[in-house]
């Protein structure tokens, strides 16, 4: 009989970017929902949403965790902020009090946390039946700063889309893009000042998505306000495309296959999973990214090239290169074939799959006379 998966997490039409993998994974593998809402999300019901755990419910957690015991096994999505109590600790109740087998996935691994932090996801690995990192940094930061039963640890890659399905299209100009949603630390800014430094190859540089959620609500738009008058002040806002929209998959898909080049200039030096990067590499697009982790494991000798973290004329000359340079451009993107079939949905759920199966298996055991 097929197994059935019960998802915990933040989820359509919450925007975030758990919310979109934890909408694609569970589009795969099939089954229900548990949705979890913050303060200021729409909680009507959803199709394919069996139960919804909003922050403001008391030990909501236990009514969460009856509606993932009706399937065989609960994936749980995993970062600090999401689930209710001081750093989302009202999940390490839940699991502990699941019925059935878990795989938590983990989308951030601090290299420097709190001492909280530290021992809530040390006892969330001790209460999952499983946990997955999506990067092998994300692995080796677990296994070495943190006290977990290294067998637990899966490392299955973040998924993506068959982008390639749509045909490129190339623009008049060279066409440079950053995409997501949108809040400071994704350093745009940076992005902003290599375009003005790039006029001898005029590229028009599209800065697409919607304000994250959280920043909207904290801070509204001065981030994107900021932007506008950096490009005004830089000479450069004829050749910028804020386009903030949400994007569903096939005008995604449109979008990346016209870029020359995706630009991924984040600040942050901690992030190990960016769901951004995968999607540009399946699509074949060369990268030129700051030196954030998981763009250190995916681009070194692949599909894109590194540059220090805020540095415009570093972040210049690469994009000069790729635009520039005979046959860079193309030995870039032939990187790609060998890595794409491995990251595309239909993949990453089969490993999912896999380990759920995994975890059946082992229970059925234990259980046997």
């Amino acid at each position: 009989m097929a197994c059935t998966y019960g998802f915990l997490s933040t989820h359509p039409p919450t925007r975030c970017g758990l919310a979109t993998f934890n909408s694609a994974l569970a589009a795969h593998l099939g089954g229900g929902i548990v949705r979890v809402t913050a303060d200021g999300d729409d909680a009507r019901p959803r199709p394919g949403v069996v139960h919804t755990w909003t922050a403001d419910a008391p030990d909501g957690w236990s009514a969460a965790a009856t509606a993932l015991d009706d399937f065989d096994v609960a994936v749980v999505q995993h970062e600090y902020g999401i689930y209710p109590g001081p750093d989302g600790q009202d999940v390490l109740p839940l699991l502990r009090s699941l019925a059935v087998p878990s795989v938590v996935v983990l989308h951030t691994v601090l290299t420097m946390p709190t001492y909280r932090q530290k021992l809530l996801l040390e006892e969330i690995v001790a209460a999952a039946g499983a946990v997955v990192t999506m990067t092998g940094t994300a692995r080796s930061r677990l296994l070495s700063g943190y006290r977990v039963d290294p067998d637990k640890v899966h490392l299955i890659p973040h998924g993506t889309a068959d982008h390639k399905r749509v045909p490129a299209r190339r623009l008049a100009r060279p066409h440079l893009l950053t995409w997501g949603l949108l809040g400071p630390g994704k350093g745009i800014e940076w992005a902003l000042r290599a375009l003005a430094l790039l006029d001898d190859v005029s590229p028009i540089y599209t800065i697409a998505g919607r304000t994250h959620p959280k920043v909207l609500e904290a801070e509204g738009e001065s981030y994107r306000d900021g932007l506008y008058e950096i490009a005004d002040l830089l000479g450069v806002s004829a050749s910028v495309r804020h386009d903030p929209v949400y994007r569903d998959q096939d005008a995604l898909s449109r979008l990346l296959r016209s870029a020359d080049v995706v630009v991924l200039p984040y600040d942050s030096a901690e992030q190990v999973t960016s769901g951004v990067l995968i999607e540009a590499v399946a699509a074949g697009v060369p990268v030129v990214a700051t030196a954030f982790p998981h763009a250190v494991e995916l681009l070194t000798g692949g599909p894109g090239l590194l540059v220090p973290h805020r540095d415009p004329a570093a972040l210049a000359a690469a994009v000069r290169r790729v635009l520039t340079e005979p046959g860079l451009a193309a030995e870039l993107a032939g990187r790609t074939p060998a890595l794409a079939p491995t990251l595309l949905w239909p993949a990453v759920a089969a490993r999912y799959a896999g380990l759920a199966g995994s975890l059946l298996a082992e229970r059925s055991a234990a259980m046997s006379p």
